[in-house]
């Protein structure tokens, strides 16, 4: 059984909700998500906020936290998770945002650099993860949509208790 398909049980078996917001995985972890039959019980949909002005205009990111931080950043993510669940009226809710490469690195922000934040209606949990730069492009967003969908079933089996 697929990480997804584990997922879609947890979701199915607790009528939850689920939304995410992608900029590095532009698109994948939806298309993970969708892949199971009868995803559209619980998960709700997607903002694919590549640019900083999606973020801004649509998932209503703190213009200040893109300027001080990047979007690459632990704030960022947690406004679009956060604001993410919002907009969608969802219990739970995924953000990433990141550099798969193979250029827009920088010294302190290396290919390979991606934050993720998983949001509940109570908390919200953010990791910053360095995928190898060494990697394809692909094989980072692939990385980064596999680590969303494990922390995200981490924080469903918190709030089940199980």
């Amino acid at each position: 059984m697929t990480i997804q398909e584990e997922i879609a049980e947890l979701f199915f078996k607790n009528k939850k909700t689920l939304a995410v917001a992608e900029s590095c995985t532009g698109g994948y972890l939806s298309h993970l998500i969708t892949s199971v039959p009868g995803s559209s019980e619980f998960f709700k949909g997607s903002v694919v906020s590549y640019s900083n002005e999606i973020k801004r205009s649509v998932l209503n990111v703190r213009e200040l936290n893109l300027k001080k931080h990047g979007a690459v950043s632990e704030f960022v993510v947690n406004d679009m998770a956060i604001n993410t669940m919002g907009l969608f009226d969802v219990d739970y809710s995924i953000a990433t945002s990141g550099i798969a490469g193979p250029g827009g690195g920088s010294e302190e922000k290396p290919v390979g650099t991606v934050w993720i934040c998983v949001a509940t209606t109570t908390r919200f949990n953010a990791q910053l993860h360095h995928f190898d730069p060494n990697l394809s492009r692909v094989e980072i967003i692939h990385k980064a949509a596999e680590t969303a969908l494990q922390m995200l079933k981490e924080e469903l089996l918190k709030d089940l208790g199980e």
